[in-house]
């Protein structure tokens, strides 16, 4: 039987509370049961004069941020509209039905007023974090790096054309010093380091609506300007540090930073996961000088497909050439100011080859092969890649730093940015970190999940010293090359 709802409830008086109305696995009671906010007054308390009248109080603002970043609002104006309607967000600001929200411009005035140029919300962001690390919930054994876009407040067809100085790379002193010392050894001259380097120029596109984002390009159709974030995580989930820049910079270049970072703040950490967008010989140097196990994927081999790979020469250590597949030798010819050692075949010998068309197309019938001056480390590399450790610890990308970047998006409205601006920018990806973390934590210490020892203080110690060996070994092999 059909029957109609009665509509006189509108009008009905009850004697409840707004406690009595918010669900009890809401997850406002959640985080407030995780988290005291009074930690926020000593972070603010530098802003705030002692003359004048009252201000609105700055745990206030800060609750309605998270509001808005943890169940991904697409604005403050937004927030203030479902805060004034909604019964859970009212009961996590502590508002009764008849007390009036601030309006949303308060935020951004306090925000241009105090907060702008301040450690707020880095200081906040890290307060989270360490009560993860109090309640045993973060891991200090393998640090996850990656990187994603969010797209720009911008037009791409609005930009300008500038020529900008390209930006100094990391390690290259010490890629340059390695370089002189194997040419020595191999008794060559040394390349001239020249005080005054000449200073390489390189057009980029500067958007004209926000000029400190980068154009970044992917493919033939996905072309806009856009900022990147670089992001390390624990195997747990929980985002340890980021960094923000122009979309078109590259990956490996913030990693040197982002992991000097974590490691600084989670000094246990001992082995590094990252995408092959971070398998570069600097990179893999700069882990292996911090004693860091690198765990990175396998590669494809640059070049034309229809030709020989370089995965099909054999490289002899002790005598330092390579073998071809018809075994004959290419022997070391010199090193590159580019930092690459060359090896060069005989054309006699190729001339009659019955795999020279497949070997080369050169017109001396000569293939070259190149080999990177810190070349062993990336051998090292390729041989950690295939033991079982590294194998189940890499499978683990998809559950914890994609899995972070697909929650951001998604679920937490990183996938753009209406702010313009790196500073601004950075503020928003921080306080969608920090709620990300808070959620996290306050979910599990609603389920009552058991605290998890650091896994550095467990981590398998005969894998620890074999690695170990195999570092020193190669720093050996390195010091007599």
């Amino acid at each position: 039987m059909m029957s109609k709802n009665n509509t006189n409830g509108r009008n009905q008086f009850a004697m409840l509370t707004i406690d009595d109305l918010v669900p009890q696995d809401h997850l406002v009671r959640k985080i407030d049961a995780a988290l005291d906010f009074e930690f926020i007054y000593p972070i603010v308390e530098a802003t705030y004069s002692d003359l004048g009248r009252p201000s609105i109080d700055p745990v206030i603002l800060i609750k309605l941020v998270f509001i808005q970043y943890l169940f991904g609002i697409r604005s403050m104006r937004q927030t203030i509209k479902e805060v004034d309607t909604n019964v859970a967000y009212r009961w996590f600001l502590g508002y009764s039905f008849e007390e009036k929200i601030p309006p949303f411009s308060t935020f951004g005035k306090n925000y241009v007023r105090r907060f702008r140029e301040t450690t707020v919300f880095e200081d906040i962001f890290a307060y989270i974090l360490e009560q993860a690390v109090k309640a045993g919930f973060v891991t200090e054994d393998n640090l996850y790096l990656d990187s994603t876009h969010i797209k720009a407040n911008a037009n791409k067809h609005k930009f300008t054309k500038e020529m900008t100085h390209d930006e100094a790379k990391a390690y290259q002193d010490e890629l340059e010093d390695e370089i002189n010392r194997q040419r020595i050894e191999a008794g060559k001259r040394p390349f001239t380091l020249d005080l005054e380097k000449e200073v390489k120029l390189k057009e980029r596109k500067i958007s004209k609506a926000d000029p400190e984002s980068g154009y970044y390009v992917k493919g033939e159709r996905e072309k806009q300007f856009a900022y990147s974030v670089h992001t390390s995580c624990d195997d747990n989930g929980f985002i340890l540090s980021t960094i923000i820049t122009p979309r078109n910079i590259y990956d490996s270049q913030v990693a040197f930073q982002l992991v000097k970072q974590s490691k600084r703040l989670f000094p246990e950490i001992n082995c590094v996961v990252a995408d092959a967008g971070y398998k570069t010989p600097k990179f893999v140097h700069f882990l292996t000088h911090l004693n860091l196990r690198p765990c990175l994927p396998y590669s494809r081999p640059k070049g034309k497909k229809e030709l020989l790979s370089k995965n099909e020469f054999l490289y002899d250590e002790y005598f330092d050439c390579y073998i071809c597949p018809q075994d004959q030798m290419l022997a070391f010819s010199t090193v590159t100011r580019e930092g690459y050692r060359e090896y060069k075949s005989n054309p006699k010998e190729c001339v009659n080859c019955p795999l020279l068309n497949q070997c080369t197309i050169s017109k001396n019938h000569q293939r070259v092969i190149t080999r990177h001056v810190w070349g062993d480390l990336m051998d090292e590399v390729e041989h950690l890649r295939l033991t079982d450790l590294n194998k189940s610890i890499y499978k683990k990308r998809k559950q914890t730093i994609e899995r972070i970047f697909a929650d951001a998006k998604e679920k937490h409205g990183m996938r753009w940015t209406k702010y313009r601006g790196l500073e601004k920018v950075a503020t928003h990806t921080m306080l969608v970190f920090a709620a990300m973390n808070l959620k996290k934590l306050a979910t599990w210490l609603w389920k009552g999940k058991e605290p998890l020892f650091f896994c550095s203080k467990i981590r398998n110690e005969v894998d620890k010293k074999l690695f170990q060996a195999r570092v020193t070994s190669l720093e050996q092999l390195l010091s007599t090359v």
